[in-house]
This record gives structure tokens, C-alpha cells and sequence, in this order.
């Protein structure tokens, strides 16, 4: 699974280690993502994040 970076603010979307602080789990690939998920550092949508 590879890494998303927010092309805001450059936090990376580790599918290995999920989003824990806002529901999601270690294993979710971005492209699983709920469609209103936002980054959580900046709040950009997933259509600001591109493939690292």
C-alpha cells in the first residue's frame, strides 16, 4: 500500500498506520477513505492528496 501526501500542508497518509484519531484503522488504503474524510492536519478533501 503506498503513502498519499495533502498537497497543502504535506502531512502523509500512512495506510500502514490509519487514522487513528478520527476513526480510522491501521490496513485502510487511501482509496477506502470515507469520501468526506479531510486531512487531519489541514482539513484539505482527499481530492488534494496525491500518490508519494
Amino acid at each position: 500500500m503506498r503513502k498519499w501526501h495533502c498537497k497543502k500542508c504535506n502531512y502523509v497518509y500512512d495506510p500502514q498506520v490509519g487514522d487513528i484519531r478520527h476513526g480510522i484503522p491501521e490496513g485502510t488504503p487511501f482509496e477506502q477513505l470515507p469520501p468526506n474524510w479531510k486531512c487531519p492536519i489541514c482539513g484539505a478533501p482527499k481530492s488534494d492528496f496525491k500518490p508519494a
